[in-house]
């Protein structure tokens, strides 16, 4: 059997335009109509809210739910129809479907008198359609069809009247002019009679002002997401321009085509944000007119909330909400079953799209709507209400069949039965009836004892028949925690147990919570400090390495299926003091600071002493500093530090102690800088020498700024030469210097002078540093070396040798020797330098280009700078050693003996003949040489070689093989009468490993 199913609508009426003009015989329109339910709906139709009869004869019949109309008559069928749907559970209405006809009738005048008008002047030619129904389209026939006026900046057509508007007139518009109207839903067009229009012989139209006889309404109401056209047209000589804009300013969307726009502004898919006033501006040379209008939107209801099918029991309440968008805000009304909800019933409220129903009976069964609606359409929701009528049913409820309570305690046993109408609630224990019961019909013992201990039952009853449903109180003896409240005190580091012993009922399992300051503790987390160690009738903690942070309040929870009760432990920890705050520096001096402070929590331990630290930019983080008193003790919050540097900018913190360890530090003080004083403290390091001929410079080390007691610091070199008695000084006004230079046509090359840096600042000067002796500048060498020699000793080796000058012999030192040398296809000037050092007589250029002709010459160097250059001499690099490696290397095992054999290197016409190869192993670093292509080595024993083969020769090494590796060949048994063979091309490119096998 298929399931019970209240009306639902799968398919509604919709409107119809019906053409009059339609030439079939049996005019008929369908209005459809399905829905679905069981039993299957029947349906009934209204027309204008009266039922409609579709009897045998009637132009009305019914197919399934469509609704046919047959014979149309446009007086008598027009109107509003709805649907209704109905089956056992109710009726529901569909939504309001309207029915119009759409007809053209004829131009009744058949002739129009001629219109005269002047050249320039403006005119209107009317149209006055015919009576009609529905939207119809306009235009104009010029003379004769098929001409049809054009529009255009000078001619517009109004689509809202018909009427033809020519701004200025001009000789071509005389002529015959005829409205054509069209009919868009039937189709039919329909010409009014022609319209002379002749000009007047009296003369031209002067210029004149626009004057606007096209506009718009004040306010135009348009629906969310349709499209608006206003009208704007206006007569004028010359001919006006129209414009558009909002009064707001706002510019125009993109969806309004601008270039459209003339006497037409097109506003498409209407939105809340285009409602505003817009304002037409026709303007010609003679002035300005404007019009204005506003565009209201609005938007028909649409449901965001509808009531949903319910089933409730006989005197149970019902709230339904309805809520729905829309411009206006839509007003609600209610529908049963097909009916408005008219009830004067107290008990049923309708308030805002809310409908409330009390005390349901079963009369209030059926099918609800909520329509919502405003001025501009409504929409319906539907939902079924049934109530039922049910006799008491424990089946989904049934007593708790084990109620747990401790003696003393109170018992609840809740007796909640489905039935409709609710009826009567008795309870027994056992056969005895009882009447401790409340108003809802649940039992409740108060103070209970052993004796309560037994089997209730609760027992309904309501006129459709009786139930019950058994279950057991079971008394158990209460909990009780034997430890009494306390408080713990503990130190910083240590351990601590908190007790929680019970006595309870053997029967019952215990179960302990622990919380600290009302925060449940989860064991294992916190940093493994809390840990269970109670047994079964205990829920002891400890809490290990105690910190400042545990101190407070802890209470143990324990619980049961029977009752909960808990205790509270308070814990105080004694620790470090914590940190002094308010920390000001009251007073200061160039070495010495005034501080004070408050304390900090002494955590319940007695403050003993305070220590203070400072800090300055330049020191490596917090210091301790002396002070006065040399020991602060806890009573103090004052003290005064001593011995810090002038003119510096501090911070300070202080630290308390007391007996169990010092406390973290307070927040820093604000930076306070010491008072300035002369400085005290001298360059380091004053030396010199060096720099260009008649000068003395003296350098030093720069005097750290935490040390130049204040501002505007400089130095004053005073300086004298050697046997003299009187100084000579210099002040240098920059704290950064660290470089004077005087210079005097008589100071003599590497005089020595007596030389002193003392320092200054704007408080005062500050000492000189100690003597020390700097020599001047000295002369550049004044000869150059001789018998310069150059040899080609590679490709890319060139050795020079020279004979030295006098070293140190006068004022004129020679420090070492500096080499230019440049190939012949370079300048001079463009030449690579090389230098020596002390008293050297020759040295080797690296890194020249092979077969190269190069030039060279050799000077001497002082600090001075270098002296004039020897004779050039020139030298030829050899040709470059050969490019191509060995080839085809071959390595074999006999006997104790590795053999490796390789193809003879031929060099190239440019390269240096091949002299000799070097082998080179990578694992014990070593190279032998040899003049042949083989070579013998030992074999590897201990681990594997890797050999490298490069041909050498004149021109130097040339390009190194690839790299071959031996395998280890282990213990005694390589020795053997076999060999292993392998060749390795040059043009490899892996290396490749062979193992030698040996025969027994």
């Amino acid at each position: 059997s298929s399931v019970l199913q209240s009306p639902v609508f799968t398919k509604q009426p919709g409107s119809i335009v019906y053409p009059v003009e339609n030439v079939e015989k049996n005019r008929e329109v369908v209005f459809s109509c399905e829905a679905e339910g069981s039993p299957p709906p029947m349906y009934r139709w209204r027309l204008n809210s009266t039922e409609i009869n579709p009897k045998t004869g009637s132009h009305y019949s019914l197919s399934g739910g469509n609704l046919r109309i047959s014979h149309l008559n446009k007086d008598q069928d027009a109107g509003t129809y709805q649907c209704l749907a109905s089956n056992s559970f109710g009726t529901i209405v569909s939504r309001e479907a309207s029915l119009t006809f759409a007809y053209l009738e004829n131009f009744k005048t058949q002739r129009r008198s001629s219109v005269s008008v002047r050249e320039g002047q403006g005119v209107v030619l009317l149209c006055g359609p015919p009576p009609h129904s529905g939207d119809l389209v306009f235009s104009w026939i010029f003379n004769e069809y098929p001409t049809f006026v054009k529009q255009d900046t000078r001619r517009f057509i109004s689509q809202e009247t018909g009427n033809l508007y020519i701004a200025k007139v001009e000789p071509s518009d005389v002529g015959n002019y005829t409205c054509v109207v069209t009919n868009t839903v039937t189709k039919t067009r329909v010409q009014g009679p022609p319209t002379p229009l002749v000009l007047r012989s009296d003369g031209v139209m002067g210029e004149y002002e626009p004057k606007i006889e096209v506009q718009f309404p004040e306010l135009v109401h348009v629906a969310k997401g349709s499209t608006v056209k206003l009208e704007c047209f206006a007569l004028g000589n010359p001919a006006p321009s129209i414009s558009w804009r909002r009064v707001d300013n706002v510019p125009f969307p993109r969806k309004v085509d601008m270039r459209k726009a003339s006497g037409v502004l097109e506003i498409p898919y209407f939105q809340q944000e285009d409602a505003g006033t817009y304002e037409c501006v026709a303007e010609n040379s003679r002035g300005m007119n404007t019009v204005k209008g506003k565009l209201s939107f609005y938007a028909p209801p649409h449901l965001i909330e509808t009531p949903q099918d319910v089933q409730k029991l006989i005197d149970d309440s019902l709230a339904w909400e309805c809520k729905a968008t829309g411009k206006p805000k839509p007003s609600y009304r209610w529908m049963k079953n097909g009916e408005n909800l008219e009830s004067t019933e107290e008990r049923i409220q309708v308030a805002s799209g809310v409908l409330s129903i009390s005390r349901l009976t079963l009369t209030d069964t059926g099918m609800y709507q909520c329509v919502a609606g405003n001025k501009h359409g409504e929409v319906y929701s539907n939902a079924e209400l049934r109530v039922i009528a049910v006799a008491p049913d424990f089946s989904h409820n049934q007593l708790r069949s084990q109620t747990l309570v401790k003696v003393g305690g109170d018992a609840l046993v809740e007796c909640k039965p489905k039935m409709s109408p609710w009826g009567v609630i008795s309870w027994r224990k056992g056969s005895e009836p009882l009447i401790s019961i409340l108003d809802n019909g649940s039992l409740r013992i108060w103070n209970v004892t052993k004796s309560d201990a037994g089997l209730y039952t609760c027992v309904a009853r309501n006129q459709f028949g009786v139930a019950s449903s058994t279950g057991s109180i079971i008394v158990k003896e209460p909990t009780v925690i034997t430890t009494l409240a306390s408080t713990l005190d503990v130190t910083v580091g240590e351990s601590v147990v908190l007790p929680c012993q019970v006595s309870h009922d053997p029967s019952l399992e215990l179960k302990f919570t622990w919380f600290f300051n009302e925060q449940l503790i989860h064991f294992g987390s916190h940093g493994g400090f809390f840990e269970k160690v109670g047994g079964h009738s205990a829920g002891d903690i400890m809490i290990r390495n105690v910190q400042l942070r545990h101190a407070g309040k802890y209470t143990c929870a324990v619980q049961t299926k029977v009752d909960s009760i808990s205790v509270a432990v308070d814990l105080v920890i004694r620790g470090p003091p914590g940190p002094p705050t308010s920390i000001h520096v009251e007073g200061i001096t160039d070495t010495t600071a005034s501080l004070s402070w408050r304390p900090g929590p002494d955590n319940h331990s007695p403050i003993t002493a305070y220590t203070i630290q400072a800090r300055t930019p330049f020191s490596l983080g917090w210091q301790a500093v002396t002070t006065v008193p040399e020991v602060v003790r806890g009573t103090r919050l004052t003290a005064t530090v001593i011995d810090l540097s002038p003119w510096v900018e501090y911070e300070f913190r202080v630290l308390a102690s007391n007996s169990i360890g010092t406390g973290e530090p307070s927040k820093p003080s604000k930076q306070a800088r010491t008072k300035g004083t002369s400085p005290k403290v001298t360059p380091a390091n004053v030396s010199g020498g060096g720099g260009s001929r008649s000068e003395l410079v003296i350098t030093w080390e720069p005097v750290p700024e935490e040390l130049q007691n204040g501002p505007g610091f400089g130095y004053v070199v005073a300086f004298r030469p050697h046997g003299a008695t009187g100084w000579m000084q210099a002040a240098v006004p920059s704290a950064e210097a660290s470089r004077y230079v005087f210079k005097n046509e008589s100071i003599q090359p590497f005089s020595p002078f007596q030389v002193k840096v003392g320092v200054y600042n704007n408080l005062g000067e500050g000492p000189f540093g100690p003597v020390t002796t700097i020599y001047s500048a000295e002369e550049e060498p004044g000869r150059a070396p001789t018998r310069v020699r150059a040899k080609s000793l590679s490709a890319s080796e060139i050795e020079v040798s020279w004979k030295a000058l006098p070293w140190n012999a006068n004022k004129k030192r020679v420090l070492g020797y500096e080499l230019r040398y440049w190939s012949r296809s370079e300048r001079e000037d463009t030449a690579s330098v090389q230098r020596t050092v002390g008293n050297q007589t020759s040295t080797i250029i690296r890194g020249v280009k092979g077969s190269t002709a190069y030039y060279v010459s050799v000077r001497a160097y002082n600090t001075a700078g270098t002296g004039p250059p020897s004779t050039t001499v020139n030298v030829t690099t050899k040709k470059p050693p050969p490019s191509q490696p060995p080839g085809k290397v071959v390595w074999n095992t006999s006997n104790s003996k590795i053999i490796l054999n390789w193809e003879q290197v031929k060099a190239l016409e440019n390269e240096s003949e091949v002299t000799g190869y070097k082998v080179s192993t990578q694992t014990r670093p070593s190279i032998m040489e040899t003049n042949t292509t083989s070579v013998e080595l030992a074999l590897p024993t201990d681990e594997d070689y890797i050999i490298q083969i490069k041909p050498f020769g004149e021109g130097g090494e040339g390009s190194s093989s690839r790299q071959i590796t031996i395998p280890r060949i282990p213990g005694p048994n390589a020795v053997g009468s076999a060999s292993k063979v392998s060749t390795l091309s040059a043009l490899s490119t892996i290396a490749l490993s062979f193992t030698a096998r040996t025969s027994l």
